[in-house]
């Protein structure tokens, strides 16, 4: 099973959402970076559950223990690892899903690829699998702010469903998604968001939705270019979440209906700088960033475990139905702006680490 990611600073999670903990292991880190623990708990917190009264109910405290790797509060450079334990496991809740596959979930396709699962909470397929990507993160931020301070990366909650937020990428601030239990940075739209996931959640229902994110001040040159695109690397950290179903970056799709000269970001000096007039590029060009923002996308399909009864089939090839139990998000996007955050994190620690080995 695939469970690393990155070149130079390297993740490997493990865990499965009702076994007895989940982590990640961080191998490449540099040495002598200040590293907090209560830096790693905020962003822990941000993603947990039963944080507010629109996501899941589970209570977790999602707990950090750093196991390895530093020295008073400080990297060691061998591999930190750092586990949170589960505490209130519940795999009764998951018996009957033992042996009926939950509709457009990882249940048939898991057996299919290794003839065994951990059907409690659904197991790696879990996103409590991104509790490590997250720890991990929150390691690597605080090596962008030892390495190269002023880089912002910020999420919000760009839509749910038909509702869409009017957000400036160049000016949101973190306290003003963190402001709402929506995670948007439009709040004319909070309301209306809530809503519309307590109506879906009462119907025994799920709702989808786009989160939108910006890097900015990156410094121009991160990424390489045919396989190793900074853009397809985000692209591969995004659809690693799970219950995303697209990518894109800068004008994406909407860029197909225009012409290269309307398209084209025109460059410019600007206090000794080349900058660009526009950003329809997304702040990255032939696979590498060119110091404009870096403005992308992530859709997220509903949440696949559903309370309404569905249409299904067993593991023995028996037609069945079947009804969502136990405790799920009715809408992922609130807890997912973290993780976009995080692997959006981990992707541009790993690219400057890279670019630095070159240029050094």
């Amino acid at each position: 099973m695939s469970s690393t990611f990155g070149q130079v600073f390297r993740i490997h999670t493990f865990g499965e959402s009702h076994g007895g903990g989940v982590g990640v292991v961080i191998d490449g880190c540099p040495p002598r970076i200040p590293v907090s623990l209560e830096q790693i708990q905020h962003e822990l917190d941000r993603r947990r559950p039963g944080q507010s009264e629109i996501v899941t109910p589970r209570k977790e405290a999602d707990a950090a223990e750093i196991l390895s790797g530093l020295h008073d509060g400080v990297t060691l450079g061998t591999p930190i690892s750092i586990i949170v334990r589960n505490t209130d496991q519940r795999p009764g809740s998951y018996d009957e899903m033992a042996v009926k596959y939950r509709p457009s979930h990882a249940d048939y396709t898991y057996d299919a690829k290794y003839g065994i699962r951990a059907p409690s909470g659904g197991g790696r397929a879990s996103a409590r699998e991104t509790i490590g990507r997250v720890a991990a993160a929150a390691v690597a931020r605080q090596v962008l702010n030892t390495l190269h301070p002023g880089i912002e990366i910020l999420a919000w909650v760009k839509s749910i469903q038909d509702l869409n937020a009017d957000v400036d990428p160049a000016v949101v601030t973190a306290e003003v998604i963190e402001s709402n239990i929506v995670r948007t940075g439009d709040p004319a739209m909070v309301e209306a968001m809530i809503e519309r996931i307590k109506a879906i959640r009462a119907d025994g229902n799920s709702v989808g939705g786009v989160i939108e994110c910006v890097i900015r001040n990156c410094p121009p040159g991160l990424g390489a270019p045919i396989f190793d695109k900074l853009e397809a690397d985000l692209a591969k950290a995004m659809l690693s979440i799970p219950a995303t179903k697209g990518f894109e970056i800068g004008s994406g799709f909407e860029g197909t209906l225009l012409t290269g000269r309307e398209h084209n970001d025109p460059y410019r000096m600007v206090e000794g700088k080349v900058r660009t007039t526009s950003n329809r590029s997304g702040g990255v060009q032939g696979g590498i960033s060119n110091g404009e923002h870096i403005v992308f996308r992530v859709a997220f399909k509903p949440t696949a475990t559903i309370m309404t009864s569905q249409e299904t089939v067993t593991s023995g090839g028996d037609n069945t139905e079947l009804s969502g139990k136990g405790r799920h998000d009715a809408c992922v996007l609130p807890r997912a702006v973290p993780i976009v955050e995080a692997m959006a994190t981990l992707v541009l620690t790993d690219h400057l680490l890279r670019h630095q080995s070159l240029v050094h």
